[in-house]
């Protein structure tokens, strides 16, 4: 069971009151029933019984200014520190939980084109290996993604960005993989980046150019991989050069490869995700899905930041992930929309395994956006408790994109990603897995959604 704030300082010794200047607000929060933070995991995940210990205040108040948390607290000892100016917003939570903002860490999101048929079609019994074989499935969307330009791929991703703010997500990992080819991988990458830049949720890109063999290489996969390793990644890693010297974000993040029996081998991973690593993209690995294929092994070998799937990963490679720190990212929604058996996250967890959870968002086998809706999964499917599921989805997801030294909690100088929810305590995430519940958002200090509307109908 989750514990009480009180309760759990020592497990959380790096929390401390707030201590810092007298900054004028530009944002506070006041009665907050339940304030979820999450403290103290910004420099290493949370693990085993740890994962439960959100670190829950109640008849909190949080200050904001500069898009950073200056304080937070009992109100009463907010209030007094607080420094409100003429341009303070106050906001009143009405006894409302307050959570961090959601982190996707997984998802698919430029794509074009729907998988209806498909999904069909596993209804009647065809799995999701037999649709890829006959050129179905995943090729699929690359055939209709393909044929749409990169601004065509922006406005779709405007779109489902908005339904994720609006479902408390603030911040997403987009990966590529559904150009399969030089100039349409760039293409979403560039995609990526345009939506990133004209909305309020943040974006980090990862490339997948390793999701599947294109039908163009279906009789030469070796010239397909040879193609990612001498032309992809370079052309990847030089645009992430031009960023950086732009002082832009990059393009790429990390490198994934989709390992697994009719994707790439074991073998093939290892000189994508090492080439790629070389090239300073961090590797991340879809690893064991569809059965044991070492995925979670190789991940661990490749010092992975995250093995995403995990749903027929071994003892053996759960054990190596948990010695090297692996991030174990679960995704129920995928499993369910298979109708295949979950991860075992009970297990993971008992052996010591960070994990998070993540929505693999994509038009094939999770159709899902919404990570309060993977949140209750996981508590129903997968017998995580609510705080854990919470956890894993704010704390540890920031852990598995690289960012819980800014994101993810709710503690003095983060980042200001705050989610009012529509619910007195968080609990209700897993309770009411079809309700709107979310009242409120903030973005790096912004209140993006309120009152169950969005306040950007511009681009910003």
């Amino acid at each position: 069971m989750e514990q009480d704030f009180e309760a759990t300082r020592e497990l959380m010794p790096d929390w401390q009151p707030y201590a810092g200047p007298s900054v004028a607000a530009d944002l506070l929060i006041t009665g907050i029933g339940e304030l979820a933070t999450m403290a103290g995991a910004s420099d290493q995940p949370k693990r085993g019984d740890n994962l439960s210990a959100v670190g829950v205040l109640h008849g909190a108040a949080i200050t904001i200014g500069n898009g950073v948390i200056l304080d937070v607290g009992a109100e009463a000892a907010v209030l007094a520190r607080a420094v409100i100016g003429e341009q303070t917003r106050v906001i009143d939570a009405g006894g409302r939980a307050v959570i961090p903002g959601l982190i996707d860490c997984h998802t698919h999101l430029p794509f074009a084109g729907s998988r209806e048929d498909e999904f069909f079609l596993r209804l009647q019994g065809a799995s999701y290996q037999q649709i890829l074989a006959a050129g179905g499935g995943i090729l699929e969307t690359v055939r209709a993604t393909r044929a749409v330009s990169a601004a065509d791929l922006t406005k779709l991703m405007l779109a489902r960005m908005d339904a994720m703010l609006l479902m408390g997500t603030t911040t997403a990992e987009a990966k590529s993989g559904y150009g399969l080819h030089t100039e349409h991988e760039l293409k979403q990458l560039v995609a990526i980046a345009a939506a990133a830049a004209s909305h309020p949720l943040e974006l980090v890109p990862t490339f997948l150019g390793a999701h599947a063999v294109p039908d163009e290489y279906r009789d030469d996969r070796s010239a397909y991989v040879e193609l990612l390793l001498r032309d992809m990644l370079p052309q990847i890693a030089n645009a992430n050069r031009a960023a950086e010297s732009a002082g832009q974000p990059p393009i790429a993040a990390f490198c994934d490869v989709f390992c697994e029996s009719g994707a790439f081998t074991p073998a093939e991973a290892r000189r994508i995700l090492k080439e790629g690593a070389a090239l300073g993209l961090r590797p991340k690995i879809h690893a064991d899905q569809l059965g044991n294929g070492g995925g979670a092994a190789l991940a661990a070998e490749v010092s992975a930041i995250s093995a995403d799937h995990l749903e027929y990963a071994s003892a053996e490679g759960l054990a190596a992930m948990a010695a090297m720190g692996t991030m174990g990212v679960l995704l129920p929604g995928a499993a369910f929309c298979l109708r295949h058996p979950q991860a075992d996250a009970r297990r993971m967890i008992e052996l010591g395994v960070p994990v998070a959870l993540a929505t693999d968002f994509n038009p094939g086998s999770s159709p899902i956006s919404s990570l309060l809706f993977v949140i209750a999964l996981a508590c129903i499917e997968m017998h995580l408790n609510p705080a854990e599921a919470l956890a894993a989805a704010t704390i540890n997801a920031a852990h598995a994109i690289g960012a819980a030294q800014r994101i993810g909690s709710v503690e003095v100088g983060k980042q200001a990603d705050i989610v009012i929810l529509d619910a007195p305590n968080h609990r209700h995430i897993a309770y009411r897995p079809s309700g709107p519940l979310v009242h409120t958002a903030v973005k790096r200090g912004r209140v993006v959604v309120d009152a169950r509307r969005l306040t950007v109908p511009e681009r910003i």
